[in-house]
């Protein structure tokens, strides 16, 4: 379809963060307002509108190396099944091809049948793990665990340099970063459920002991989106109650840009890569 068949699609801003919370809430997706402001403020998103209401959006958010992710494809129940969603996405990849950015997403498996006709590749395949907590928690250990020291993991794993996401997420009230024994990741809130990730360690090991320890000094449900290839985690978490919600398939649209010199056992999150 045409950019310019049905209704105008228009690019939001940071006065937005409210509309874009309430299409996510509506999907029952974990995103906070935080997160909305950070699309908005350091990436593009575009919307359509009905009337005064917005009802359908899907943001790029550019990273280092020419890198961009393609997320928050979201349309309102009352105006699916329209194509608005394909549309958005058409202008999110237009954008990147016009500023030479190779696009990535992380897709649910309908979505990962929509995307593949339109010429985005398979990588790595993740799985969305959650946790119901008992409302006691321990004290949390001491950690001497640096952003700086987060961000060389996270661009050693992903090959993009993504300090600006990593700071924002840190510098919120309740994040925290964590480590031991060869193993970090950060914790921060989301909208119904606190989120894990990214996570890296030497071994599955250490990235067990590692997430018993923020688990035990939590006390709010948990989600985590585990790399699918880092079996031996994924089977320790499972032993340990956590339940599988659904699966995501990473995907790339244009030419690898930059490999990673290891892979995480968790990311950040599928609308962050």
């Amino acid at each position: 379809m045409d950019a310019t068949d049905g209704p105008s699609i228009l690019t939001l801003g940071v006065q937005d963060a409210i509309a874009g919370l309430a299409l996510s809430t509506e999907a029952h997706w974990n995103q906070t307002e935080e997160d909305w402001r950070i699309f908005l403020r350091d990436g593009i998103v575009f919307g359509i509108r009905d009337g005064a209401r917005l009802v359908a959006t899907a943001a790029l958010l550019p990273y280092s190396g020419n890198n961009a992710w393609i997320s928050m494809v979201l349309v309102s129940g009352t105006h699916r099944r329209r194509g608005l969603a394909t549309r958005l996405v058409d202008v999110c990849l237009e954008t990147a091809r016009k500023n030479g950015l190779t696009s990535w997403l992380d897709a649910t498996p309908d979505g990962a049948a929509v995307y593949g006709p339109l010429g985005f590749m398979p990588t790595l395949q993740l799985r969305r793990l959650k946790l119901v907590k008992p409302a006691r928690a321990e004290t949390p250990p001491p950690s001497s665990a640096t952003l700086d020291a987060l961000a060389m993991r996270d661009r050693r794993a992903t090959g993009f340099d993504r300090i600006a996401l990593l700071s924002a997420f840190a510098q919120r009230a309740g994040s925290r970063i964590v480590a031991a024994n060869g193993a970090i990741a950060l914790v921060r809130d989301g909208r119904t459920a606190r989120h894990i990730g990214p996570l890296f360690a030497d071994n599955a090991a250490a990235a067990l002991a590692l997430v018993d320890g923020i688990v035990r000094s939590e006390t709010s449900p948990l989600l985590l989106d585990a790399v699918a290839s880092q079996a031996a985690f994924l089977e320790g978490l499972t032993a340990a109650s956590w339940t599988v919600e659904r699966p995501f398939q990473r995907m790339r649209f244009g030419p690898a840009t930059s490999t990673g010199e290891e892979t995480p056992f968790a990311v950040a999150g599928p609308e962050f890569g």
